[in-house]
């Protein structure tokens, strides 16, 4: 008999929504990482739209008719992925998130209000069921159109061909889809992009009553720190461990940086492309992409030659209410790589606050290496010897580790994701 005390599993549903060149897609890979490291199942329902699309349906082919029809059968379609990963999430062992990239109500945005109601009717759909009580909670991610425009993009989006002033309209039309949902927090451009994201995480974190510590604070600095050796795994809190791969790509600029980055446990693997551009109006635009197994082996074909991969056991962990990532360096890897343990978390605090108050007092840690350039993933790749390659001192002004939230840390505008956000 199961005692009623018992915590009881959690499916949590959330859309990302809002207009093109918002932040959807590497919101939903933040969000994604964030509650793995947390220990969370996490399921991904990609757009209906830009799956379709990409096939090549073009609306400018469609007859007025015709694109009613496309529109009927996208939402049916959509409603039968979600409901394939719902049903997987209830049959599952522990805590699920599903992270929607658009919902149901979206898809009102593209037709007038009378084909909405036909819709419905015709469908036996009501608006209740498919915005109010279908997702717990839905996050509208605004285009760049409105308040950062000079981060709007439709380079590389095969789909996406809105100029400024529609990009702002639909965003307004996807907005009001959603108006009357119990649970609709609207996430702006008056921060950065890096901000942005982690204000989205913070806003699902807050609507399910996740006490995150300070690691999502704005003002968070991060810090990290060398470990010495580690003790036995019976001295940690409760942890989940992560295999992660890292691999640096030849690119056409040296100014710009790209990392594949392969996740997991137990053979299951996420996979993901990150891309650090030179900066615009002095902020560092990065694009981070959710990628499958296939683009992954093939991008591996592209690996910089001056650049080892980097093996690492990742640990997450609580610890006093803070949450910590310790990354285990593992051969093969350089020698300067031998043995490599880094513990990096975020915190509000003070340096010496929090070495006096938050350190994990079982580890043995030997010095605060917080933007030490010697301790760059980047550097830490490198096949040469640092004292033969002069330009290694002046090398990589932001540190390119995996921050807390899922995503490389920089110190300005992180650009919206150019491919279906």
């Amino acid at each position: 008999m199961e005692l009623a005390s018992a915590k009881a599993k959690r499916v949590y549903k959330v859309v990302l929504t809002g207009g093109p060149c918002g932040g959807k897609t590497t919101g939903q890979s933040r969000l994604c990482t964030f509650f793995e490291n947390l220990g969370w199942k996490v399921f991904r329902v990609p757009e209906t739209a830009s799956t379709l699309l990409s096939g090549g349906v073009k609306f400018a082919d469609l007859s007025p008719e015709d694109a009613i029809t496309f529109q009927e059968n996208l939402l049916k379609t959509m409603i039968q992925m979600e409901n394939t990963f719902f049903a997987l999430a209830e049959h599952f062992n522990r805590d699920c998130i599903i992270i929607c990239d658009r919902g149901t109500m979206d898809a009102s945005a593209f037709v007038s209000k009378e084909v909405w109601e036909q819709l419905m009717k015709t469908n036996g759909w009501n608006p209740v069921e498919l915005r109010d009580t279908r997702y717990n909670q839905i996050i509208h991610m605004v285009s760049a159109a409105k308040g950062a425009e000079d981060f709007y993009t439709t380079e590389d989006h095969s789909c996406r061909s809105e100029n400024l002033d529609l990009a702002h309209t639909l965003d307004d039309r996807a907005a009001e889809a959603w108006i009357g949902h119990p649970y609709f927090d609207v996430i702006d451009n008056s921060t950065n992009f890096d901000t942005k994201l982690r204000r989205m995480i913070s806003a699902v974190c807050q609507r399910m009553g996740l006490d995150t510590g300070d690691r999502l604070e704005t003002n968070a600095k991060k810090f990290k720190f060398l470990v010495r050796s580690l003790p036995d795994d019976s001295m940690f809190p409760p942890f989940e461990d992560f295999d992660v791969i890292h691999d640096y790509l030849q690119t056409n600029s040296k100014k710009t940086q790209a990392r594949l980055r392969k996740r997991g446990q137990k053979d299951r693997w996420s996979y993901t492309l990150t891309v650090r551009r030179p900066e615009v109006r002095g902020q560092v635009v990065e694009i981070k992409t959710q990628i499958t197994s296939r683009d992954y082996t093939n991008m591996l074909e592209q690996r910089d030659p001056f650049h080892l991969t980097i093996l690492k056991k990742r640990r997450c962990f609580l610890y006093h209410n803070q949450y910590f990532q310790l990354d285990i360096y593992k051969e093969p890897c350089h020698p300067r790589c031998h043995g490599l343990v880094l513990l990096e978390t975020y915190t509000t605090q003070s340096l010496e606050e929090f070495q006096a108050n938050k350190l994990p007092d079982f580890l043995d840690i030997v010095d605060n290496v917080t933007g030490d350039p010697t301790h760059s993933m980047y550097n830490l790749s490198l096949k040469e010897e640092w004292l033969n390659n002069k330009k290694f001192c002046f090398k990589l002004a932001a540190d390119d580790e995996d921050d807390l939230t899922g995503s490389p840390r920089t110190n300005g505008w992180i650009g919206p994701h150019v491919n279906g956000v």
